[in-house]
């Protein structure tokens, strides 16, 4: 009984393609209690029929809280675009999933592309997406995102609105044995760190905050070590193949064995040029945004401030 339940297993990957959500919207909603999953060893694993199950409950349901997202590829850091007419919003958080629902509601063909900050940038810049997300910090200015804008995007016009803050910092083994609490700890000689890409937003915190101090990197063990995405980094952690880690509050709370230390608020913004304002698909963008249905939404999703989402919080 138990060798056809693993046979017929689904991973989180799969669950995510199968729902039409990123990965890490599925650990999400396991967190949340919404999907069923067991456990085989270390990893994650679902049953089709509890997947079955869950879509009949949205189905049933008054408003599906992460619903289906229509999705579009990305290939070495360029957008395929799935139709000419669509609306992309590019960036990983959860909130966007629900946001690219709403939108499609109200008619709006919208689409998600599922890449960090640097890359999001870019691709607004070139017209390849219509909104991008941001949440990148800069240690000359002690600011988020507007920096990376001008730099990314020069001689565009764009507003930044804001979508919500979040903490970075360290994840830990359960316990934190090692004591691990500032920044001048990763260069001690008996920590081990793993490490994110170089566009992602936890790297560039990590490396300004190095130049900041004036750390060298060599001296971090593990510092060319790098990983794919926050849960697997989490887990990494928890399962004690390395000391400390970079990363968000809310992903460390769905690994087990892992501990999150609190060390800076980032500010995450949506990015849209100012061309755009009037157009139609923005017009309903912020209208959502503002809305009061959407933040009732939203205060069932933990480890987000919401406290200024809709708000213009910089001009370019």
């Amino acid at each position: 009984m138990q060798s056809m339940a693993i046979d017929n297993a689904l991973s989180a990957l799969d669950v995510a393609k199968l729902l039409g959500v990123s990965k890490n919207t599925v650990y999400e909603m396991v967190r949340r209690g919404e999907l069923k999953s067991y456990r085989v060893g270390r990893k994650m694993r679902f049953t089709k029929e509890d997947v079955d199950s869950y879509i009949a409950r949205s189905h049933g349901a008054k408003r599906i809280k992460i619903p289906p997202v229509k999705s579009v590829e990305v290939h070495s850091g360029l957008l395929n675009r799935e139709q000419d007419s669509a609306f992309i919003i590019s960036g990983q958080d959860v909130i966007l999933d629900i946001l690219s629902n709403y939108l499609r509601e109200r008619g709006v063909p919208a689409l998600r592309a599922f890449v960090g900050s640097f890359e999001s940038l870019l691709m607004l810049y070139q017209d390849k997406v219509q909104a991008a997300t941001c949440h990148l910090w800069d240690g000359d200015t002690d600011s988020y995102n507007t920096p990376y804008v001008r730099r990314l995007m020069p001689g565009t016009n764009a507003v930044l609105v804001n979508l919500s803050y979040r903490m970075q910092g360290f994840y830990v083994r359960k316990g934190n044995p090692k004591g691990i609490r500032s920044w001048e700890d990763l260069c001690r000689e008996d920590v081990y760190m793993l490490n994110r890409k170089k566009s992602s937003a936890s790297r560039i915190l990590l490396d300004e905050k190095l130049m900041q101090l004036g750390m060298d990197k060599s001296r971090i063990n593990g510092y060319g070590k790098e990983i794919g995405s926050h849960i697997t980094l989490a887990n990494a952690i928890g399962r004690g193949e390395a000391d400390v880690a970079v990363g968000t509050q809310r992903v460390c709370a769905q690994v087990e064995n892992a501990e999150f230390v609190p060390m800076q608020e980032e500010r995450c913004d949506l990015v849209i040029k100012k061309d755009n304002l009037n157009t139609p698909e923005v017009i309903a963008l912020l209208e959502i945004l503002r809305s009061p249905e959407l933040k009732a939404e939203l205060e069932g999703i933990s480890g987000n401030d919401y406290r200024d989402i809709g708000k213009v919080v910089a001009e370019i």
